[in-house]
């Protein structure tokens, strides 16, 4: 099985169905893989919906029916925020939410799925556009 972890970006296209969001629906529905999401991702989405005046209610039943839900404990935080001090040396614009994404995949052995130019270039990372 194939895992991937599924960051803000990509869910955002795979639900508004764009043509990008064709890429990400072709991991997140092949029943050969392994889905993971981030629960910052979920607090990213909820954020962008409310912002955008938009119910996040259907998106998230989808998002945790399709993935299984990475809660964030003290070793993932630990391993997040020393990743985040390393990773920024070179990426300036790496956020914290984005390396707990990066962190979640590395713990998984997994690969970040995203269009995200943070994490262009990264090993881990399939980028979908």
């Amino acid at each position: 099985m194939n895992k991937f972890v599924i960051d803000t970006y990509a869910w955002v296209e795979y639900f508004i169905g764009s043509k990008i969001g064709e890429n990400v629906k072709a991991v997140v529905e092949d029943k050969n893989n392994e889905i993971y999401t981030n629960a910052i991702t979920i607090a990213e989405l909820s954020s962008s919906y409310t912002r955008d005046s938009l119910n996040f209610e259907d998106e998230k039943k989808i998002l945790t029916n399709m993935s299984k839900i990475i809660e964030i404990n003290i070793e993932l935080a630990d391993a997040t925020g020393k990743l985040h001090a390393n990773i920024k040396k070179n990426r300036k614009h790496m956020s914290m939410a984005d390396t707990f994404v990066l962190a979640t995949a590395r713990k998984l052995n997994a690969k970040v799925v995203t269009g995200d130019e943070d994490f262009r270039g990264l090993n881990e990372v399939i980028m979908i556009k």
